[in-house]
């Protein structure tokens, strides 16, 4: 989610639940299709934003036309003379800012995702202007002076909130600062862009492989194997891309392949992003200072849920109290089973958990995710996340046939609610050389009413995608794409409200995973999988005590995966809750890993360097289990027999996902729960009862 202040540099709103590492975790006249890259804002049914497949120089130019635009909007704006109104300034101003982030939307999504090098390098300059606009934007006392002045006392509801957010926002960005320091902050908000994309760069860039020989491969799946074949000099190289990853991990019977792979993984953008992490650490601070703040902790979480750093603190330690416990009573069920195989074993290392975990879930619970791939081949999981969401909700998908697209593998699609067009959006989900190497939801146009459709992309890196390969997923891939996928649909129905700045996923940052975690919900029941997992081979939908067994097995182990994820929000806070000269972060990884999980560390590791969070999220990781506390609850308003009934999905689009940023979260959640949210659901959940 791009933040116009400095929230936050990440555009991606990324699902962090991977096995062992967290994800690093878009009125004028339309543009005509002819040949040249389309720009502005379009009409209410304006065309696809890389209309004209653009090279470097024609985006750069059309973006820089749509950021002067956005100079000329907010120049009419402050020429406004006498009573300062919604219409001649509030409606200006919300022109502008649709016009400075389209650009800085599209160039964020095409510097993770363009094919070519030279592309993603262009695209990178323009983020770099954009942001420079918007942050310059935030700190102008005469923008701020005129929407200050417009009275919204009688405007509706939606509007008085926007104007409430959007003034608090220029303050929090220093705007009431004397001008030498709003001078000082701009010039570190320009810093900050370049380091943001020197962490993502180092990330993306860095797709370590190992090369094996074919014997290493015993117990990985057969289509992998086949997938694998070794090269000239008889060896099988392997990458740390998902795809290649997660299988071997889950079930290579080799320690020395799983250990040696997942050190490759924990080490990507090592060393570079210790230097690049240090410079974000002291420039956030630096801000936080100059803004009145202790720490960019304090700051980063003035103004979401959890209100203060002392509050998140407080919720990771409760998380901790609650899952440590448990958690060394499930990792003794690791060492014992290890122990069967190797009777002097002391510890179950970090590379043999997920190995360890499948083979306990196999002997105790009858259930090895092998039995499921082939039912989860990639072509018939797409369908059944587009089926069973438009049942819920009431909509229709249209593919797009020769649309114009970044890589020939992306497909485009326009989601309509009878005859009407709610918005467009892309998937862009296999691996490539130099591409985004997790899973999130872009923005590229957010939707403003009367200005521009809703337009996204899911960019993420499935198995599948090349001729003869069914891409057979794994059950923990399928949820990811439900996930995504729940953001997306947040951010279209979100999306068709007045103004732009607050529109989609532009709630709460920590709020703001918690409706894509709770459509992870419905990969687990029977009913909902039969009507798309389909064994690739037979047709045959997948049996329902299969999914029964998949469900009884996923509650051993939940502890343990929830306590490295609460390590991960230890980190994330402790990285930035005090001065930079007390942070090390390979020291602070080192303190507080075994304080959280009874997991050892993998030694000679750097898990920080590619956690990308810790640039999009910075001080806040803690968001994904705080909204999944509330995801939890919320889904308990759902009918468990039948959740593909639009009954209650139809209200929770209505109450919770429609508004977008136009109301507070507590409040949305209350209606729809008709109570405010608590743990009871969760800590269930975490007590395997449901």
């Amino acid at each position: 989610m791009f933040s116009r202040f400095p929230d936050s540099r990440s555009l991606a709103l990324a699902l962090s639940l991977t096995l062992l590492l967290p994800a690093p975790a878009g009125s004028a006249t339309p543009a005509k299709s002819s040949g040249k890259a389309a720009t502005g804002a379009s009409s209410a049914t304006g065309v696809p934003f890389f209309t004209g497949r653009p090279g470097a120089q024609e985006y750069r130019a059309a973006a820089s036309r749509e950021l002067r635009q956005a100079q000329l909007a907010i120049a009419r704006m402050i020429a406004v003379q006498g009573t300062r109104t919604i219409a001649n300034t509030v409606v200006v101003f919300n022109e502008a800012m649709t016009h400075g982030e389209n650009v800085a939307y599209q160039s964020h999504l095409l510097e993770a995702v363009h094919p070519d090098s030279s592309f993603r390098s262009a695209a990178e300059t323009v983020s770099q202007s954009a942001n420079k606009f918007l942050d310059d934007l935030s700190l102008r006392r005469d923008v701020y002076d005129a929407l200050s002045s417009v009275d919204v006392s009688k405007a509706d509801p939606a509007t008085q909130y926007f104007m409430m957010r959007t003034l608090r926002d220029f303050r929090r960005a220093g705007v009431d600062k004397d001008e030498a320091t709003r001078k000082e902050v701009a010039g570190i908000y320009e810093e900050l862009v370049k380091t943001s994309q020197e962490f993502d760069r180092n990330i993306r860039t860095d797709s370590r492989k190992i090369q094996v020989p074919p014997g290493d491969l015993e117990g990985l799946p057969e289509d992998y194997v086949r997938a694998h074949a070794p090269g000239a000099d008889g060896k099988v190289t392997l990458s740390i891309e998902n795809p290649d990853y997660i299988p071997v991990i889950r079930y290579a019977k080799s320690g020395d392949l799983r250990k040696n792979l997942m050190h490759e993984a924990m080490n990507r953008a090592y060393p570079p992003n210790i230097a690049v992490l240090d410079s974000l650490l002291a420039k956030r601070y630096r801000v936080a200072r100059i803004l009145g703040y202790p720490t960019w902790a304090d700051y980063i979480t003035e103004d979401k849920m959890i209100g203060t750093a002392q509050n998140a603190a407080d919720f990771i330690k409760r998380l901790n109290e609650t899952t440590m416990k448990r958690a060394q009573e499930e990792y003794a069920v690791y060492l014992k089973r290890k122990q069967e195989d190797d009777p002097s074993a002391t510890q179950v290392n970090r590379w043999e958990i997920s190995y360890y975990g499948r083979l306990i879930r196999k002997r105790d619970f009858d259930f090895d995710p092998q039995q499921v791939r082939p039912y989860f081949a990639f072509d018939n999981v797409k369908n059944g996340v587009l089926d069973v969401t438009s049942k819920m909700f009431g909509v229709t998908y249209k593919r797009l046939v020769n649309a114009p697209v970044w890589d020939r593998s992306v497909e485009a699609y326009e989601v309509y609610e009878g005859p009407k067009l709610l918005g467009r959006f892309y998937f862009d989900l296999h691996p490539r050389q130099g591409k985004y190497n997790h899973a999130a939801k872009f923005t590229i146009r957010q939707g403003a009413k009367g200005l521009q459709l809703p337009e996204h992309a899911l960019v993420c890196n499935f198995p599948g995608g090349t001729p003869g390969d069914p891409g057979l997923m794994e059950h923990s891939d399928v949820q990811t794409f439900f996930h995504e996928f729940g953001h997306l649909l947040h951010a279209i129905f979100g999306g068709q409200g007045q103004w732009e700045p607050v529109a989609g996923t532009a709630t709460e940052r920590d709020f703001v995973e918690a409706p894509s975690q709770m459509l992870e919900e419905w990969v687990w029941d029977p009913k909902v999988l039969r009507t798309f997992a389909k064994h690739y081979q037979t047709g045959q939908p997948i049996p329902v005590e299969l999914v029964q067994k998949m469900r009884r097995a996923d509650a051993f182990g939940r502890a343990l995966q929830t306590a490295t994820q609460t390590f991960y929000s230890a980190v994330s806070l402790n990285i930035y809750n005090k001065t930079p000269d007390q942070v090390v972060t390979d020291a602070i990884v080192a303190d507080l890993e075994p304080r959280f999980t009874p997991v050892p560390p993998m030694p000679d590791s750097h898990m920080q360097t590619s956690f990308g969070h810790l640039d999009g999220y910075s001080a806040m990781y803690y968001t994904y289990m705080w909204s999944l506390v509330i995801s939890k609850d919320m889904f308990s308003a759902f009918d468990k027999s039948d959740l593909l009934s639009p009954t209650v999905a139809t209200r929770y689009r209505r109450v919770v996902l429609a508004p977008g940023g136009t109301r507070p979260a507590k409040d949305m959640v209350h209606d729809f729960l008709g109570r405010d949210y608590d743990f009871r659901q969760f800590d269930a959940w975490l007590s395997g009862q449901n």
